[in-house]
């Protein structure tokens, strides 16, 4: 690898043998979120909130301030939304630029299925998982995702069963009252208004479901898992497109040379698309003088994407990437979060990992013992909380603190290049379909 030369206003800090910065004056970090359509302003706020939390729990400073928008003219579109903050910790003073890698209007646009569009979704959905095999593969790592990804497909049909039976109700009301009139057999129409008052309460029953999705999240994870599976894992072009942004917004990001670290930062779903963009950025060539290069993954979902016929483009960027060293890949989660393969290294069990596999390094965030008694008490049952607990303060930090991680004085690769990976990790050959695109 070639040594990186961060440019910190001219003053260079000290390298080590391995190239990582041993000091971060300026960093840039790219958030990829999940599939998540509320605009990044929420991620801003999360990352207010929770930041002065950790401060006063672990006793360092940090505070944020608004960025201003600008013209991006490399990709040709508006900068992306971030904010500035400033650090004083571990007794240095950091300087840090975040933006959000936004794709929030693509997930908008994938979840404007009608109710049966929806219900269409789900049996398309439900057969590609299943006539592939790739469920039976994903129940043999973990069950908590595999439970949430089933949880739509129940809930859906449960409110189904609901609004038809109300119709029936209506129905066979409305058929009971007119027998007290009507002596004898009833002619088939005298049963129309019954139809018409059953199916106006089942269409008025379901609309109001869907009203209630921000507290059920059924259309919604049912938009999520059918989003990839509709192309049976390959990435559909809209995807491929905004790829290709974030990929030169971080080559702008490298070639400027005004900072020690560019660290990307892929949540959920959002991972798998940083693994796309990162292979993508290296396979390019990098500049000989740039940052050091971080990839965090928090609560990875990659073998539901992975495990499917035709991600031939994502399993070969798992191989290629892991085998990299222009970057630090570090993958963490933890078993109490069931909406993530916890502790599943996404490259091993996509089974393409190759004989000289780097990357990454899998730990857990450990929530039973990074979270006090009280705290774990509060969140245990609160699932998708606890899939955003990764970007959120601790009351009993361990060696994860993801404000340190990035607000901190040390690269990624510093902060965790004595850190083993965790015993209880899965990394055998669990995928049935482990084709690779060729590069």
């Amino acid at each position: 690898m070639d040594s990186a030369v961060p440019g910190s206003g001219g003053q260079e800090p000290e390298i080590t043998q391995n190239g990582a910065a041993a000091e971060v004056r300026m960093r840039r970090v790219f958030y990829i979120p999940g599939y998540d359509p509320i605009h990044p302003r929420r991620y801003r706020e999360l990352y207010r909130k929770e930041a002065a939390m950790q401060a006063e729990i672990s006793g360092y400073e940090i505070s944020l301030k608004p960025q201003s928008p600008a013209e991006n003219k490399t990709c040709k579109i508006r900068r992306p939304y971030g904010w500035q903050v400033h650090a004083e910790l571990d007794g240095c003073q950091v300087q840090t630029e975040f933006s959000v890698l936004v794709w929030s209007d693509i997930v908008r646009d994938s979840m404007e299925a009608s109710i049966a569009g929806t219900y269409l979704q789900l049996i398309r959905t439900a057969w590609i998982y299943i006539a592939s095999g790739t469920l039976w593969r994903l129940m043999r790592l973990r069950k908590g995702p595999v439970i949430a990804a089933l949880y739509p497909v129940g809930m859906l049909l449960i409110q189904a069963l609901l609004a038809f039976l109300l119709l029936w109700g209506c129905v066979a009301v409305w058929s009971q009252a007119i027998s007290l009139f009507l002596a004898g057999p009833q002619p088939w129409f005298a049963q129309l208004p019954g139809w018409g008052i059953g199916l106006m309460g089942f269409s008025g029953l379901m609309r109001w479901f869907k009203k209630q999705d921000g507290k059920i999240f059924a259309y919604y994870l049912m938009h999520d898992y059918a989003y990839s599976a509709a192309s049976h894992g390959a990435n559909p072009p809209e995807l491929e497109e905004r790829i290709a942004d974030f990929k030169a917004e971080l080559r702008a990001a490298l070639t400027a040379g005004a900072c020690d670290e560019v660290l990307v930062v892929g949540h959920s779903s959002g991972a798998h698309v940083g693994v796309s963009v990162l292979a993508d950025l290296i396979r390019e060539g990098l500049p000989m003088e740039r940052p050091e290069i971080g990839f965090l993954t928090l609560g990875q979902v990659v073998p539901m994407v992975s495990f499917l016929p035709r991600a031939d483009r994502l399993r070969g960027d798992l191989q290629y990437l892991s085998q990299r060293d222009e970057l630090a890949w570090v993958d963490v989660s933890a078993p109490g979060d069931g909406c993530a393969f916890a502790l599943c290294d996404p490259v091993s069990v996509s089974g393409v990992a190759p004989a000289d596999k780097r990357w990454p390094l899998v730990f857990s965030a450990a929530f039973t013992q990074t979270l006090s008694p009280a705290r774990w008490a509060e969140l245990r049952w609160r699932f998708f909380r606890l899939h955003f607990q990764y970007l959120c303060a601790f009351d009993r930090p361990g060696d994860y603190d993801y404000f340190r991680i990035t607000a901190g004085a040390e690269t990624l690769r510093r902060r965790y290049k004595n850190r083993k990976a965790s015993n209880s990790r899965i990394d055998v050959a669990v995928s049935k379909y482990t084709s690779v695109r060729p590069e």
